[in-house]
């Protein structure tokens, strides 16, 4: 791997060193004479004599005789000919073996050569980009990159695992994965504390963090994002009490186009460290974090559906008594089901490596009922026998085989998500037939309530489904503090579910199951969807709460043109989202799941509601100083965020 220093002076010399340029200029001419000696001076005749069929045939007879019976003159060479020849016999395998010798010994690096091979990442909808594609191994080299990059004004762009479904880590000019910069650099046990690379993946570092009787304090759905994109969008979990992912860093390394490398903390630069930690990518690339872990506690998942009214009812103290909740709404029907996550046991007491988690698992995996969750471990769940997931899966199964006239056998095999995408392709956009799937997944959940027990990376994820279009927004609905006493009256997160029900069904839209909502507590970062507290926009009380919910059209099909149409149909439905109910209820985009409308209206709003939600000219003043060629930059949020040093992309 090229290092920085060799980088450096590499950008000083012409493309292509002596040798590489000596091999060229040789081989070049000597090709080119050749054509015009064999085309022009020269040319064989052509013969039309019978040959001897192998082996018979002879190849080379005698020394003026190229091929052909012994006796007949085919064509003579001239003694011009014959030292010509001999000399490309020689020059021409030199010439080759040199080059290839040179290749070996200094190979052209692939991230500053030419453009890689298109990359496909397929979510929600596909995006291909040719760009320039780097792979960097270690510190050195993404500094290396980064300068290289900021010399040629290319765009560099981290993409991360590219789980995005908005495409924020693409650009069309340059790309860099941090997939190789993937070690635990430590583990403190006394201060909870793990040092990571960034492009170590989210259940990588919960896997290390057990070993020490640590866990990471929240999880998303999924664990396959890379620690530092997984941070700068400001992704999430569930709990009122438990703030997005980006309050677990407590310092970070960035390396930047223009201010160096750096090394940020809350005690060093507080202003510039939280603005960083929910930086998007802007402001440098972010090559190490050091997380706040906590001890690890076996949960107990509690799952089970309740009408529209009992969660109303329930909410408030819901919210408070559970430490993680979420609700999947159904639209519909009048079922929504409830996931509660609390404490199974105490937690552990961090210490040096321990072992004790391997022999809990391993006994755990002789236990009735345990199972193997998709990550290896064994998470404790009611036992399941055959009849009983025969019983649950039921009134998909059912639906399926009458609607698409197939036998049961055919279906035997295939999960409740599965069941569910063969679904929906037979009519993904008529409201009457996802109004019937729907129906049949509210029955599934009735009869899949049920407890199970392990730990957070193994409980608090659950299956997205396929590929999708999802927008999600996180919207303030109160203070922590008294939520008792006032989200009985009010219930700002419910009335907001209550509306957007109201409102798909006024306009028919076939909206696919389920609508996911969440909670957090506050972010300090202040480019946060959840900030508040000082430096927050919106000077909201550091105590508020957030919910986040994510409405979804599924893409179950191949087919380009109902893939089309689905799309279309979703822009729809995302833009009464963001017409109505976004502004009424104060709500901001989830980074990650946000999309620049193609409406010039809808985009000035948007615009205009980013710059009332988040600080964007002290956000673009930090990018003036650190990167103010915008090499950090792409399309979708130089649209929205404005460039650096610009206030906003209101005026833009």
């Amino acid at each position: 791997m090229t290092t920085a220093a060799q980088l450096a002076a590499d950008a000083a010399k012409p493309k292509g060193s002596m040798i590489d340029q000596l091999g060229l200029y040789t081989m070049v001419p000597l090709s080119i004479g050749m054509f015009v000696y064999d085309v022009f001076i020269h040319p064989e005749e052509e013969f039309e004599g019978e040959i001897p069929p192998y082996p018979y045939m002879r190849l080379r007879t005698r020394e003026t005789h190229p091929w052909g019976e012994m006796g007949i003159d085919i064509e003579a060479e001239s003694p011009l000919r014959r030292k010509f020849s001999k000399f490309l016999v020689t020059a021409l395998p030199l010439s080759i073996a040199g080059v290839l010798a040179w290749g070996f010994y200094e190979p052209d690096e692939q991230q500053f050569g030419a453009a890689s091979s298109p990359r496909q990442v397929a979510v929600s909808g596909e995006s291909v980009v040719n760009c320039f594609y780097y792979q960097p191994e270690n510190q050195d080299d993404v500094v290396a990159i980064v300068a290289d990059c900021a010399r040629a004004k290319r765009r560099l762009r981290v993409l991360g695992s590219g789980l995005s479904p908005n495409g924020v880590g693409f650009s069309d000019q340059g790309m860099m994965s941090m997939a190789l910069l993937d070690r635990v650099l430590w583990v403190d046990p006394d201060s909870m504390r793990v040092r990571v690379e960034a492009g170590c993946r989210v259940q990588q570092v919960a896997d290390e963090l057990k070993r020490y009787g640590l866990n990471l304090q929240n999880y998303a759905s999924i664990r396959e994002q890379q620690i530092g994109g997984f941070t700068q969008v400001s992704a999430h979990g569930t709990g009122a009490t438990i703030p997005p992912v980006d309050e677990q860093v407590v310092a970070m390394k960035l390396v930047t186009p223009a201010g160096g490398t750096l090394e940020l903390n809350a005690e060093d630069d507080p202003e510039l460290f939280k603005m960083a930690r929910v930086g998007l990518g802007c402001l440098g690339v972010v090559t190490e974090l050091t997380l706040q872990a906590v001890p690890a506690q076996k949960l107990q998942e509690k799952t089970f559906v309740a009408s529209a009214k009992e969660v109303a009812r329930n909410h408030a103290s819901w919210l408070r008594s559970n430490k993680h909740m979420r609700y999947m709404w159904l639209p519909y029907t009048d079922s929504v089901v409830v996931v509660q996550v609390n404490p199974a046991g105490p937690p552990a007491k961090p210490a040096a490596p321990l072992q004790r988690f391997v022999a809990e698992a391993d006994a755990a995996a002789g236990a009735t009922g345990a199972s193997m969750s998709a990550y290896g471990d064994v998470v404790e769940e009611e036992a399941v026998d055959e009849r009983t997931r025969a019983h649950r899966l039921e009134p998909l199964r059912n639906l399926l085989v009458s609607a698409a006239n197939v036998p049961a056998e055919a279906v035997a095999e295939l999960s409740a998500f599965e069941l569910r995408d063969a679904l929906l392709v037979l009519d993904p956009l008529s409201k009457a037939w996802v109004e019937q799937v729907n129906q049949a997944e509210a029955e599934f959940w009735k009869r899949s309530s049920g407890k199970r027990v392990g730990y957070a990376d193994q409980i608090l994820g659950f299956d997205c489904g396929g590929q999708q279009w999802v927008l999600e927004v996180a919207l303030p609905v109160g203070s922590y503090s008294s939520a008792t006493s006032s989200w009985r009256s009010k219930n700002t997160d419910i009335k907001y579910m209550q509306d957007l029900l109201r409102n798909i069904e006024a306009a028919e839209v076939p909206a696919h199951s389920p609508i996911e909502q969440r909670w957090t507590a506050s972010s300090s970062s202040p480019m946060s969807p959840a900030a508040a507290g000082p430096g927050s926009q919106r000077r909201l009380p550091a105590d508020t709460v957030h919910s986040w919910v994510g409405i979804i059209m599924y893409l179950p099909t191949e087919d380009p043109q109902q893939r089309q149409a689905i799309t279309d149909r979703f822009r729809q439905y995302a833009g009464m989202v963001q017409d109505h109910l976004m502004p009424q209820y104060g709500a901001s985009w989830h980074w990650a799941k946000i999309e620049v409308p193609e409406d010039a209206q809808r985009l000035a709003a948007m615009r205009a509601a980013l710059a009332e939600h988040f600080p964007l000219q002290r956000f673009n003043e930090y990018r003036a100083k650190l990167d103010p060629d915008n090499i950090l930059g792409n399309k979708l949020l130089d649209t929205l965020l404005g460039q650096p040093g610009q206030a906003s992309a209101v005026r833009a």
